[in-house]
C-alpha cells in the first residue's frame, strides 16, 4: 500500500478547492477573480501531491513543451483578467498535456461496470435508445 504523507494530504484539499473555484468561476460566467484563484490553487495542490521537482519535469518536458507554453499562457491570460480567451487556451494546453493520460482514464472509467453495486446498476437502468 502507498503511504500518503501530511504534505499530499494538503495537496489533495488545495487541489480540490482550486477544482471547486474553477468549476465556481465558470458557473458565474467566467468570473477572473474566481478562476485565477482556481488556477493559483490548482497547480500549488499539483506540486504538493508531486513535489516541486516532479512538478517542473512534467511541464519542462521537450515533447511537452507546446502543452505547457498553452496551459501556463492560459492561466497568465486568466491572471490578467482575459477570463474566456485564458479558459480557452488553457483548456486547449491541458488536453496536450494530458492525452496521454486520457486512454488510461477511459479505461479505467470503463473497467467500472465489472464493480458489483455498479454492474447491477448499469443492468437495471432502461436504455436510452
Amino acid at each position: 500500500m502507498v503511504a500518503i504523507t501530511e504534505l499530499q494530504k494538503i495537496g489533495i484539499g488545495v487541489m480540490g478547492f482550486g477544482l471547486f473555484f474553477l468549476l465556481f468561476g465558470v458557473l458565474l460566467y467566467f468570473d477572473s477573480v474566481l478562476l485565477a484563484f482556481g488556477n493559483i490553487l490548482f497547480l500549488t495542490g499539483l506540486a504538493l501531491i508531486i513535489g516541486f521537482r516532479r512538478t517542473a519535469q512534467f511541464f519542462f518536458q521537450r515533447q511537452k513543451f507546446r502543452g505547457s507554453f498553452f496551459f501556463l499562457g492560459g492561466v497568465s491570460l486568466v491572471l490578467c483578467r482575459w477570463a474566456i480567451i485564458g479558459m480557452l487556451v488553457e483548456s486547449y494546453g491541458f488536453v496536450l498535456l494530458f492525452r496521454s493520460f486520457f486512454p488510461m482514464a477511459l479505461g479505467f472509467l470503463l473497467s467500472a461496470v465489472n464493480i458489483p453495486f455498479l454492474s447491477a446498476y448499469f443492468s437495471s437502468s432502461p436504455s436510452m435508445v
